[in-house]
């Protein structure tokens, strides 16, 4: 499976880090081996001194597919997910200071948290307004909507299916509002989708 990562997908978010808004959909990939074991706390890696949280909602497809029409796209998703993209925001500074890939900030060991709950599409009246959460120590940090989305889930679909071929178990992140912030030590953060907690971690 792949993991597919959309940025610059909330405009308070693009405004909190000083970034220019795009015409489209900015996409980055992680690798199977950034997702955080079940059951394991996040180690904060000896490379970085400012790691941050960047909740998103995921979706997880289920079916192959190629150049899907927006209109179609609702059949290729049954569940979604909750998780972080965690981004080591002193590399990835200096890394985009030099027009290079943001890879190492955004893809290293353990940097994608996804929850171990997923819930069926059906649950909800409205996917274009599902409100997700993020507690750090029980202090909520981060809140979003889907309906706060410059793309929609369906559009993302249809857009990186342009580029990928979309494959069973693939999960895409689809982008996270405005709050992000640093982790430390001991940090506990706790991720929401409505009132269900979808995940809790611990930083060491």
């Amino acid at each position: 499976m792949k993991i597919i990562c959309i940025g610059r997908n909330y405009t308070e978010h693009i405004a909190e880090l000083k970034n220019e808004r795009p015409e489209e959909p900015v996409i980055f990939l992680k690798p199977d081996s950034a997702i955080l074991l079940k059951k394991q706390p996040f180690f904060i890696p000896p490379f970085s001194n400012d790691i941050h949280y960047e909740v998103e909602l995921l979706v997880r497809i289920n079916k192959i597919g190629k150049h899907i029409q927006q209109k179609f796209a609702h059949k290729y998703y049954d569940e979604l997910g909750l998780g972080i993209d965690f981004t080591a925001r002193d590399l990835q500074k200096k890394l985009k200071e030099k027009g290079l890939p943001w890879e190492k900030a955004k893809a290293f060991d353990g940097s994608a948290v996804i929850g171990e709950k997923w819930i069926e599409k059906s649950h909800f009246k409205d996917l274009n307004n599902i409100n997700f959460s993020l507690e750090k120590n029980a202090e909520v940090v981060q809140t979003g909507t889907t309906s706060h989305m410059l793309w929609k889930i369906d559009e993302i679909i249809e857009y990186i299916s342009q580029y990928f071929t979309l494959k069973i178990g693939d999960v895409i992140f689809t982008g996270t509002p405005a709050g992000v912030g640093p982790v430390a030590i001991n940090d506990v953060l706790t991720g929401f989708i409505e009132d269900k907690q979808i995940f809790s971690i611990q930083v060491k």
